[in-house]
């Protein structure tokens, strides 16, 4: 394993607060406030508490300037913010130390206390002589902890006087750290948030929230009580049993337990058919409802011997290609009604419905998780902390479990983003021990004397991932070159590392931001910075992907993070869950997973297998010259042999975010147009040259993969081409219908069919059928369902017929090569106002309303304007053209909450 564990060493014996004077000054910096005369007064009094707690010598930081505040003369929430800081520090760190007291946690001795923090490098404690003590203080500031507080308990001592393993074993199977003394502290597993100190018979416990300290603390101690009585009752149990044993000879060859294990790996799983079965019933009524329109040829050809309009035969292609997803809708939707479900509540190849067999930490090391988590400007408390805090309490929890992990932050705003701000990361992400890489700031022509660098690709996170992998290898390729002799200790490793990332640095120039434990391991858990994942995950994602190697990515299902309570977020929510819930259904039927980029497992041997040296010169890994690189490293891990799998057993555990604004949204369907275009086809220019098929899909055609799931991708695929082609047919048809209605061929079929049979399919039978599958699932009521689903069939209908214009814009723009680009997603609630809003709006969609009310003078024109031979008034040639305009119109206006609730 590539990544560094826990270090069971002891630090070093400087100082801490040697350390902290040499960055500070003896000054103290707090600035008196600017104000009026009652400000002053009220700065002059003595507003901080009586001097029971510690702090260390350099105090906060300075503050800004105030202006006269709205609280009384001599109130203390009239003093500077880092004042104020300090004085809730106090409060808070001698209430800690009181309730300490009041639960006994506490005897009395020296050295026993809680530290707080209140800012880097600066501590506050409780009681105010436990600096000098005891090492307690000094080690909590080397941790770098929020909070901590020791716990000293006659169950503690009894249970410590009688325990000489490395470890606590608590309730449910976890395991907490023992340590020799307290100066293995700041080298301890941090996210155990606890260890017992075997010399001193004591616990030690931490805290990211000061108000749940205590609680942790009673934890800990709660289950530890658990543990031990469940044990007794067990032992007794036993002795009380019949002492007659049956034994069993399975082999006269013995086998080792990692033996026994890699024998249940080789289990395979079964492969669902009812995939295929549907697919082939896709095909049946494809080519049926072809063969009508072949039929029709041959009979008009049969009457008027005219074959020029076989011509129209050409056109079978894209039929098929945009007609697939349908077809297989219908389908699907009456297995969802009458087939079988069952096979959403087991394991099969490429769903898993069932956690696997947790591997045993007694016969194995647990392998290694490395958390990455691409950011770019988000919110640092609005969005990165409350995901950190998800993801600590995710590897506590495996920590405990036996395993380790890391979190690894490809961090593409720290050198964009003010200094205050990137200061403040940094200081939070050392707070939180989170390894982080941040490259330089896109600057393709800089000026004079500065070095250059490109952020490649449209969507930046596949290069922001590929920078911070290539620093992570280059740190790895250094320690691979050190001889390690048989004393070789944690330590020494920690110091390597140390050293081989400066160095790393310094070969950058300087110019790569890098800190903290950056080595990536056994598997990576890729997340958005704006996820929630389940406390209880990784051990069972870690056993899945141990037992199956063929798995090259295990993707999780999703639930949704709502951010706000709008109707427009809301009803992304509902067709995100839609989305999720035929994916489940799909995937557990038999068809190949697929991968959406967040939420998933990845194999890391897997990623470097399929790695490949891009024309800069460098080792990549996610493809950079395309939109959808998740798409892309899906399709050459199956290319490679590897499998994708679902994984629905966490239910709605993992959560993401969803699009907030329909700009978002709509970026976001621009974004899959594109990449999907790219992954299938050259520009135009090319196809002279190199033809129009790129070479990654001439190789997905001939590869291994299921014919079946090659079907299924490219229905999925043929949509976004049906979505984009509608405006333009939908034009089209108003003409031919209009003024040559009774003189098309018959093998044409006019867009009000078209349109009456996806009302009937997808706003009917689809809602019918989602209902009734989340019933059968026992997920909803059955009118429960049915009232939610078409509650929201408006907007969705409003949304779905208003982006055809911009997919086909994403489309050719690929295929003409004109650049597009999208920022990313917003994860942060954005209070515009109306006034505000409306330019906003205009500059955004201005040719889609020139388009709308071109069209809508093109109709009222052909009705009125027009001599009597041009007159195009039928319903069934203005119709759908209408229901393109008005859905065009509304996208931007109806389903913009800023727009519609009229707020200034």
């Amino acid at each position: 394993m590539n990544a560094l564990r826990g270090y069971f060493q002891p630090a070093s014996k400087k100082s801490p607060a040697e350390k902290i004077s040499s960055k500070t000054t003896s000054k103290n910096p707090r600035h008196a406030a600017k104000a009026t005369p009652e400000l002053a007064d009220a700065m002059e009094m003595n507003i901080t508490p009586p001097n029971s707690g510690f702090s260390t010598p350099n105090g906060s930081r300075p503050g800004p300037s105030r202006t006269p505040s709205v609280f009384p003369a001599g109130d203390f929430r009239n003093a500077p913010r880092d004042s104020i800081l300090d004085i809730r520090s106090d409060f808070m760190v001698n209430w800690l130390n009181q309730k300490q007291t009041e639960k006994q946690w506490s005897t009395g001795k020296m050295g026993e206390g809680v530290v707080l923090k209140r800012a880097k490098d600066n501590f506050t404690c409780a009681p105010e002589d436990l600096r000098t003590q005891s090492i307690f203080f000094n080690q909590v500031l080397l941790m770098n902890v929020r909070c901590a507080m020791t716990v000293n308990t006659q169950i503690i001592r009894k249970f410590l006087a009688r325990h000489t393993a490395d470890y606590v074993p608590l309730s449910d199977g976890l395991r907490i750290q023992v340590l020799p003394s307290l100066e293995y502290l700041p080298r301890c597993q941090k996210h155990h948030f606890g260890a017992f100190i075997a010399d001193q018979q004591l616990l030690v416990v931490w805290e990211d929230d000061p108000t749940k300290l205590l609680d942790r603390a009673s934890r800990i101690e709660d289950s530890l009580m658990t543990f031990i009585w469940s044990t007794c009752d067990e032992i007794f149990d036993e002795k009380k049993g019949s002492a007659t044993v049956s034994t069993t000879e399975l082999s006269d060859v013995s086998m080792s337990p990692s033996e026994l294990e890699e024998g249940q790996a080789t289990q395979t799983r079964p492969t669902v058919l009812l995939n295929p079965i549907m697919v082939g019933l896709t095909l049946t009524i494809l080519i049926a409802a072809l063969g009508l329109g072949w039929r029709a040829l041959a009979q008009e050809t049969a009457i008027d011997g005219k074959y020029t309009r076989l011509a129209l035969l050409v056109v079978t292609p894209c039929q098929i290609f945009v007609s697939l997803f349908f077809m297989q809708i219908i389908i699907v939707n009456l297995a969802q009604i009458f087939g079988p479900i069952s096979q959403l509540n087991y394991n099969s190849k490429f769903y898993s419905g069932k956690a696997p067999p947790r591997l045993d930490r007694n016969t194995r090391f647990l392998p290694h998780v490395t958390i990455q988590m691409p950011v770019y400007k988000e919110g640092l408390r609005a969005v990165i902390e409350p995901t950190i805090i998800s993801l600590k309490a995710a590897i506590s929890t495996y920590e405990l479990q036996g395993g380790s992990a890391n979190i690894f932050v490809n961090d593409d705003g720290m050198q964009l983003i003010p200094d205050g701000e990137a200061k403040e990361r940094q200081e939070f992400y050392e707070e939180h021990s989170i390894g982080w890489v941040a490259r330089p700031a896109h600057k393709p022509k800089p000026a004079d004397g500065e070095p250059a660098f490109v952020r490649k690709g449209k969507f930046k996170k596949a290069s922001n991932m590929n920078y911070a992998l290539m620093v992570s290898n280059k740190i790895e390729d250094r320690l691979m070159l050190i001889d390690r002799p048989r004393e070789w200790t944690q330590e020494d490793e920690y110091d390597a590392y140390k050293q081989a990332l400066a160095e790393v640095i310094e070969g950058k120039e300087g110019r790569a931001w890098a800190e903290g434990n950056i080595r990536v391991g056994d598997y990576i858990l890729l997340i958005d910075s704006d996820t929630r994942v389940p406390a209880d995950c990784l051990l069972d994602a870690a056993s899945e992907m141990e037992q199956s190697p063929e798995v090259g990515i295990l993707q999780y299902s999703s639930g949704v993070m709502q951010v706000t309570d709008s109707f427009f977020e809301n009803g992304v929510t509902f067709f995100t869950n839609l989305i999720y819930t035929a994916i489940r259904y799909t995937v557990a039927n038999g068809d190949v997973s697929p991968f959406v980029g967040h939420n998933a497992i990845l194999r890391w041997s897997a990623l470097q297998q399929v790695a490949y040296e891009d024309e800069d010169g460098y080792e990549k890994f996610w493809s950079e010259s395309h939109v959808s690189e998740d798409f892309d490293m899906s399709l050459r891990l199956q290319v490679a042999g590897y499998i994708i799998r679902l994984g629905s057993y966490t239910g709605d555990g993992f959560q993401e975010g969803v699009s907030l604004t329909v700009y978002d949204e709509l970026n976001r369907w621009e974004k899959y147009a594109y990449g999907c275009n790219e992954l299938l086809f050259h520009p135009f220019r090319l196809w002279i040259t190199r033809g129009p098929f790129t070479p990654l899909f001439l190789k997905f055609l001939t590869s291994n993969i299921r014919i079946t799931s090659k079907i299924t991708i490219l229905a999925y695929i043929g949509t976004y081409y049906a979505i984009g082609a509608a405006w333009i047919l939908t034009l089209a048809n108003y003409f031919l219908i209009g003024w040559f209605n009774g003189y098309l061929d018959h093998y044409y079929l006019s867009s009000f069919k078209v349109y009456f049979s996806l009302i009937i399919v997808f706003s009917g039978l689809g809602n019918v059928s989602l209902a009734v599958l989340r019933y059968r699932m026992s997920e909803k009521s059955l009118f429960g369902a049915l009232i939610e689903n078409f509650k929201w069939l408006f907007l969705l209908t409003i949304f779905l017929g208003g982006i055809s214009l911009h997919v086909s814009q994403a489309l050719l723009c690929h295929f003409f090569e004109i650049d597009m680009t999208w920022g990313a997603t917003a994860k942060e609630v954005e209070n515009i106002s109306f006034f505000e809003e409306v330019p906003r709006l205009l500059k955004r969609f201005k040719f889609t309303f020139i388009f709308c009310f071109a069209c809508t003078g093109i109709m009222i024109a052909g009705v009125y304007a027009v001599p009597w031979e041009w007159v195009i008034d039928d319903f069934i040639a203005i119709y759908p053209l209408c229901t393109v305009v008005v859905s065009h119109f509304f996208l931007p206006v109806a389903l913009n909450p800023a727009l519609m609730m009229f707020t200034w």
